[in-house]
């Protein structure tokens, strides 16, 4: 066991994994950043100027996690302090064989999902087995020497790169010692964090008691809450009494209630989201989703494209809340672009159902701009990832335009291979700007023409009727005559009844 040595810039967006001997079937890594999903030695740099002024960025730094204080299992001391805390964690994974790339690469993404949580990583442990042991997770000797990896490195949390069954969980921390937690965890911890609106509260609080409910342990039989049996009605008295309601059967019927009233909750926010909705179709309005892996740079292209000012950090989820924007094509149309949650491998179905919710406005879209980290080690994984989400939120039909993000960070060769995955896509850069124009080319052409061929003849006073047609519709030709403009256009069969008088006039 190494610690880690300190690490160059260079270095801190590289996450190195050494293969041990084949036949013990384990790696290790070092210590870095959120940034280690990155391609080797592609750093990005901070400063950008066109992402607004970000003030959440600094009130989300002022809440960083501090070192020199432990979360021990036994440590339930200073409890107001324990939010501030930094933890060292050693993440485990198993795969089977032949998978060891994928394995890495899924362990790397840990490593940035508890860095991004407040945490700091020391070390990580690949177990190659065809099934993770029903009991432990690891097997027997591996987690022996998971016991002493902690011991040495002085870590307090183990995280687990797959979703782990209760039982496994508590037979896992009663032989290392030390607090144990799984993907799923880290996630939902990170979504608390970083959701603001009162929905999105209300979405991950979901999700988390969710993900507690088969989880609760404690004191369990111990301590009964009432009389159980008869005693309380008839009082037959002895051998009649029975446990009654214990204390862990107290708090899954409290978490039930309060399951019932979030998704009441959720289900009153949502005429406001449909009235919104409805009032863009019934305008004629596309709408356009930007969907994508996690710090793929979904926000940041947002920002590029409409200078909306959504909070940008080199961090994964980011941003939770759907931000709506509205922009112009470049033959005048209207349509809404909305940034949208960003999606991970694994990710826990308790969030695609809290946040089926926030996933309508992809499900809604009439297209959807698919972002993908151009710089990632593994982009074909986070394609596949996106378009699963995608489909599970009923939105497989809708048009996809895909745009490789990130694209300053990627050599020609690079290219190529992308363009292999996806020969229609769009290579653009939100930094720098490079491909943003292509992008919104691609989307006008991309979008739904309206569906009604109309020819108008329109009074000179009458230039509102002009200006809508050119918001809303699709002008095909213009022509000014002496009794007004002659137009030739694609409108929505709403629009097209209503310039019913304008028809007859060109018929006339």
């Amino acid at each position: 066991m190494n610690d880690a040595a300190p690490e160059t810039h260079d270095d801190a967006v590289e996450r190195v994994l050494r293969s041990a001997d084949a036949r013990a079937g384990v790696s290790r890594f070092g210590a870095s950043d959120a940034s280690s999903i990155q391609r080797d030695g592609l750093a990005r740099p901070a400063g950008d100027d066109f992402d607004g002024e970000q003030y959440d960025r600094e009130a989300r730094a002022a809440l960083r996690r501090v070192g020199g204080l432990s979360t021990e299992l036994e440590d339930v001391t200073e409890v107001e302090y324990r939010q501030l805390r930094l933890e060292n964690v050693v993440l485990i994974g198993v795969y089977p064989q032949g998978s060891l790339e994928d394995a890495e690469n899924s362990l790397r993404e840990l490593a940035a999902l508890a860095e991004t949580a407040g945490a700091r990583v020391l070390d990580g442990v690949l177990q190659r087995r065809p099934h993770p042991d029903p009991s432990t997770y690891l097997g027997r000797g591996k987690t022996e020497e998971l016991r002493h990896v902690i011991a040495a490195l002085g870590a307090d949390t183990v995280v687990a790169d797959t979703e782990l069954a209760p039982s496994q969980r508590r037979a896992l921390e009663d032989a290392v010692k030390v607090k144990v937690i799984d993907r799923t965890a880290v996630i939902l911890d990170i979504f608390s964090q970083h959701a603001k609106s009162r929905e999105g509260k209300a979405q991950v609080e979901l999700a988390q008691l969710e993900y507690l409910l088969p989880r609760l342990r404690g004191w369990g039989e111990s301590m009964s809450r009432q009389a159980g049996g008869q005693v309380g009605g008839a009082g037959a008295g002895m051998g009649s009494r029975g446990p009654g309601e214990t204390k862990i059967e107290l708090d899954r019927r409290r978490i039930h209630s309060r399951m019932a009233k979030l998704r009441r909750q959720i289900t009153g926010m949502k005429p406001a989201r449909d009235a919104k909705r409805a009032n863009r179709k019934r305008n004629a309005v596309p709408s356009v989703a930007i969907a994508g892996y996690t710090n793929a740079g979904k926000s940041s292209l947002l920002n590029r494209i409409t200078g909306a000012g959504v909070l940008v950090e080199n961090a994964l989820f980011a941003t939770l809340d759907a931000t709506v924007r509205r922009n112009t094509t470049a033959d005048g149309r209207v349509y809404t672009i909305a940034d949208t949650v960003g999606f991970v491998r694994n990710l826990p179905h308790q969030l695609v159902e809290a946040f089926r919710s926030t996933l309508e406005e992809v499900g809604d879209a009439d297209l959807i701009v698919h972002v993908v980290d151009a710089a990632h080690p593994d982009p074909a994984q986070q394609i596949a990832t996106v378009r699963d989400v995608i489909g599970e939120v009923g939105a497989r039909d809708i048009p996809e335009l895909v745009v490789f993000n990130k694209a300053d960070l990627v050599t020609p060769e690079d290219r190529l291979v992308l363009q292999g995955l996806e020969p229609n896509a769009v290579f653009a850069s939100a930094r720098t700007g490079e491909g943003v124009a292509e992008v919104l080319a691609a989307i006008g052409r991309m979008l739904p023409d309206p569906a009604v061929e109309v020819d108008l003849l329109v009074p000179y006073e009458r230039g509102d009727v002009i200006s809508a047609l050119h918001e809303s519709g699709r002008v095909l030709s213009t022509e000014y005559v002496e009794d007004g403009t002659r137009i030739r256009a694609l409108a929505s069969p709403e629009q097209a009844a209503q310039l019913e008088e304008f028809r007859a006039q060109a018929v006339a």
